[in-house]
């Protein structure tokens, strides 16, 4: 029996998940450690096809095989050759102290790891080179293939390729990976990684920590392209690098003598598109940098982060050699007076305040890595989602694809460089060549505009030379020398070194908890790189339930987060008027033993409702006009709905526990345990206290828990519909409201036989409620009608109600409305009713052409007699079903002049 559409709102109460076994455990007995905390992502892990998106989006290629798996591992003294035996299977590429590598164990300074696999000699053309890729290894890797030692590389964070073609045999070949990793008791950048965590220092990521992959590649290939957009001339800068039989790539700049390499007879053809269409074209010799012009760009910000797509092909002679595909964002960043005369950051020649928050990229399933590329995309959806526009990447260099989602979503980045590993000379030498590495790595990323140098002293030295460094290397972001050079915590200032922030386009200050503002130097902005830190540990979703919570001033609870929040939000305000260019909250997600996370390290429950968040963001800088739609991946549960246990929180009540907090979270809690005379009790005592009903929170919660007319909810929705609808969305409150009235002033008076008498219902409704009432009894009327089979008094019913009010709703949604003209097309003949569900049909057709509608259009058109038109929209349906059977029959039984409804008795 055809039934009426109802919305349900559920909610689903997240609590702390214990990782098991993941699925395809079988496969080489891999099996994930229990007892770790896990991620709504760690269940999708699946050894036979583990992180398989393409991991390098700015440089692509077809034909390229992906590495990651199962591979086997062994950990050996370092006197100690290739082991002859390898102890278990390890998954690639989650870090060896990981619980997705299904070993989690910790690797000593003075030992080697060792992994293992085997693979296939693909099919190569004459000339045809083999790359074998690793997109980073912590910290050092030596690569061996069939025995023979190819290459090696020093670095935790950069990409490195081998060339392997020379050393392959055909059929299997076995591809063998030694690592060496200190931590943070050797020369390497290391970040937070400590042997012995504790306090704000994380478990380390040792070994390969990011996608392996071969690519095949011809010959002479483009091995890589630095992107230079100049928003001022309207022009962006292509150079090449380009490789030749597996060598040392070329790199050509304007005015590179080629003829000197042997490519002198080689060309490079760029095509800038806009989705399918070329935009403009470029050909020209390979030894010259090339400029495309781009008037009237499309300029790439977090409100518009439009990505021009850039197809490289290379040739000889009309030979087509090598192509890539590639991208690149419209966008310039620099220091600007604004028009009070204030340095501040300019975007595009507009001053824009960079709203930001402190990303250290740790994930309590895969530490270093994400559990699958729907999670790393997560964590820039949840910042963009609770109103930043930045995020300060921090001591981390990340996977090409969160640089990608950045770009693709409309993130400005600030990008730390990972902290010397000592001192020393060795410590100096490994920074410096890693920093080079990652700015050629990060370059063509619009998303990054700030690189920041030092971090609070960790390691710094030489700090005016290498910040003329950067600038020479890139002068197209801003450079951050020293972010927190100046440190407050709780109003203690750590003394800060003379000329704090020497050559760099910013001072920078720490200061916990609350902010405040960096001093003012000529021609650099003011930003306050680190603030907030406030505690509010969850229960269920701790690193460790033994740890007692921490944040930089102690552990509150969410409400009081809210209210420390909001005063950080009034202080940013004021702060922003005096000068302050970018502040940046600490932190987006829990991190192991620290708390002072907006959303648990699970990235399943958010201490505030993200609304709430981006309110009170907004406060300081507009939410950017794309967040919703880059936010559709975001979700996480509300912190108040977590509770220990149903027992133990009824008990308090019963004790006289009634706080507003409290009675919310076992609300929901008696909600999920199915107890609905405790839900409506408990509801009715919350709404009753709320101080502020009409905020979002709370108006959503009414919302979830009014089902009945004299539920205290009722009474607020249905005095405040405009408000509510301005709040929660278009027809939100008359949708409550109208469940509720149907539910105590239609249904008790539909009589179980007969026909209701709908003139006294209408009357009382009216009474009550006015025009919605009349509005709630016509809709009830269509409904009731085709539930009953009265099919003369549903096409009596129907039109009037919908013309006057259904079609104006928004949960009359095309499956309703399909659902409504079928029933009548299938069941009767009375042509009123058929033209009734037409104004319907017609109604949802200029709406969305879906399928089912378009179908169901069409046969009511045939069934009036309006043949033509029928087929002009079962033509459409036939289209949009891709050759639909059902719809194909229906099709030619209307070119036949055959009946295509059953018959009706």
């Amino acid at each position: 029996m055809f039934k009426k559409e109802c919305k349900c709102i559920l909610l689903s109460l997240s609590l702390g998940v214990i990782l098991t076994n993941v699925q395809g455990q079988a496969n080489g007995n891999w099996q994930a450690p229990k007892d770790a905390i896990a991620t709504r992502w760690t269940k999708m892990v699946n050894p036979s096809n583990v992180l398989p998106e393409y991991p390098r989006p700015q440089l692509v290629r077809n034909n390229w095989t992906n590495l990651n798996g199962l591979w086997e591992y062994a950990v050996t003294q370092q006197s100690v050759g290739t082991p002859d035996n390898f102890s278990g299977n390890i998954l690639v590429p989650y870090p060896f102290e990981s619980a997705l590598s299904g070993v989690k164990k910790r690797l000593q300074p003075d030992q080697w790891l060792w992994y293992k696999r085997s693979f296939t000699k693909p099919v190569l053309k004459p000339g045809e080179r083999l790359l074998l890729h690793f997109g980073a290894v912590d910290f050092e890797a030596v690569v061996f293939i069939n025995d023979k030692e190819l290459g090696s590389h020093k670095g935790g964070y950069q990409h490195f390729s081998i060339d392997v073609t020379d050393a392959l045999t055909t059929g299997k070949n076995n591809l063998v990976v030694r690592v060496w990793d200190p931590t943070d008791k050797g020369p390497n950048p290391h970040g937070k990684q400590v042997l012995n965590p504790e306090g704000i220092m994380y478990t380390p990521s040792s070994g390969i920590w990011q996608t392996v992959w071969l690519e095949v590649v011809p010959q002479v290939f483009v091995q890589s392209l630095k992107i230079t957009p100049d928003v001022d001339k309207h022009q962006v800068r292509v150079d090449f690098a380009v490789n030749k039989d597996g060598k040392s790539p070329d790199l050509f700049a304007a005015g590179s003598p080629a003829a000197t390499t042997g490519l002198s007879d080689y060309t490079v053809e760029l095509n800038v598109k806009k989705g399918t269409t070329v935009v403009t074209s470029v050909k020209q010799p390979l030894e010259k940098s090339a400029y495309i012009t781009l008037q009237n760009a499309r300029l790439w910000s977090p409100d518009d982060p439009f990505l021009y797509d850039l197809q490289v092909k290379l040739w000889k002679g009309g030979k087509l050699v090598d192509e890539v595909t590639s991208y690149f964002g419209m966008r310039k960043v620099d220091i600007q007076k604004d028009k009070q005369g204030v340095d501040r950051i300019f975007l595009n020649n507009q001053y824009t305040y960079n709203l930001g928050t402190l990303d250290q990229g740790f994930w309590p399933d895969g530490l270093y890595t994400a559990p699958t590329d729907a999670a790393l995309k997560f964590d820039i959806e949840a910042a963009k989602a609770m109103g930043f526009n930045t995020i300060r990447k921090h001591i981390k260099i990340e996977p090409d694809r969160w640089y990608y989602y950045a770009d693709k979503l409309g993130m400005l980045v600030w990008q730390d460089m990972v902290n010397p590993g000592n001192d020393a000379p060795a410590g100096h030498s490994q920074f410096e060549q890693e920093n080079k590495e990652n700015v050629a790595q990060l370059y063509n990323h619009p998303s990054i505009v700030t690189w920041v140098l030092f971090n609070e002293k960790w390691g710094q030295y030489d700090q005016e030379r290498l910040t003329n460094w950067f600038k020479a290397q890139d002068p197209t972001r801003l450079i951050n020398g020293h972010s927190g050079e100046m440190l407050y915590v709780n109003d203690q200032l750590r003394s800060p070194s003379p000329n704090a922030w020497v050559a760099a386009d910013m001072t920078d200050v720490h200061s916990y908890p609350f902010p405040r503002n960096a001093p003012a130097e000529p021609g650099k902005a003011r930003v306050l790189g680190e603030f907030g830190g406030i505690g509010v540990p969850v229960e269920g979703h701790l690193w460790s339930d033994l740890q007692a919570g921490w944040g930089y001033d102690g552990v509150v609870s969410p409400s009081v987060m809210q209210q420390q929040y909001k005063q950080m939000a009034d202080s940013l305000k004021v702060l922003e008027r005096l000068g302050l260019s970018a502040s940046i909250y600490t932190q987006p997600f829990d991190v192991e033993s620290e708390q002072n996370g907006i959303i648990t390290y699970d990235r399943a429950i958010i201490k505030l409702p993200v609304a709430t968040i981006r309110s009170i963001n907004a406060q300081v800088w507009p939410a950017t006009k794309n967040f919703l739609l880059a936010t559709k991946g975001f979700s996480a549960s509300v912190a108040d709905t977590v509770s220990k246990s149903y027992a133990v929180r009824l008990k308090e009540y019963q004790q006289g526990k009634k706080d507003s907090a409290f009675l919310r979270a076992l609300t929901v809690l008696a909600d999920a345990q199915k107890d609905p005379a405790m839900v409506e009790k408990l509801a009715a005592e919350h709404i009753s206290q709320m101080k502020n009903p009409l905020s979002e929170v709370n108006l959503k919660f009414i919302m979830r828990f009014t089902n009945t007319t004299r539920d205290p909810g009722f009474a607020v929705l249905y005095k405040n519909v405009q408000k509510v609808n301005e709040i929660l969305g278009k027809d939100e409150a008359e949708s409550k409201i109208t469940a509720a009235i149907e539910k105590d002033e239609i249904n008790p008076y539909l009589p179980t036989d007969g026909k209701p008498d709908w003139t006294s219902i209408e009357k009382r409704a009216i009474t009550k409620y006015g025009d919605l009432g009349k509005e709630i009894v016509w809709q009830t009327k269509v409904f009731y009608a085709a539930n009953h089979q009265d099919w003369d008094g549903f096409g009596l019913a129907l039109r009037p109600w919908f013309e006057k009010y259904g079609s104006k709703r928004k949960w009359i949604t095309s499956g309703t409305i399909n659902a409504l003209g079928w029933a009548a097309f299938e069941n009767t003949t009375n042509r009123n009713t058929l033209e009734a569900a037409l104004v319907l049909t017609s109604h949802g057709v200029q709406q969305e052409e879906q399928t089912n509608l378009l179908d169901t259009h069409a046969n009511l058109l045939y069934k009036l007699g309006k043949k033509q038109e029928a087929l002009h929209w079962e033509e459409k349906a036939l289209t949009a079903s891709n050759g639909d059977a059902e719809i194909q029959n229906n099709y030619e039984k209307m070119k036949r002049d055959e009946p295509t409804w059953p018959r009706v008795n």
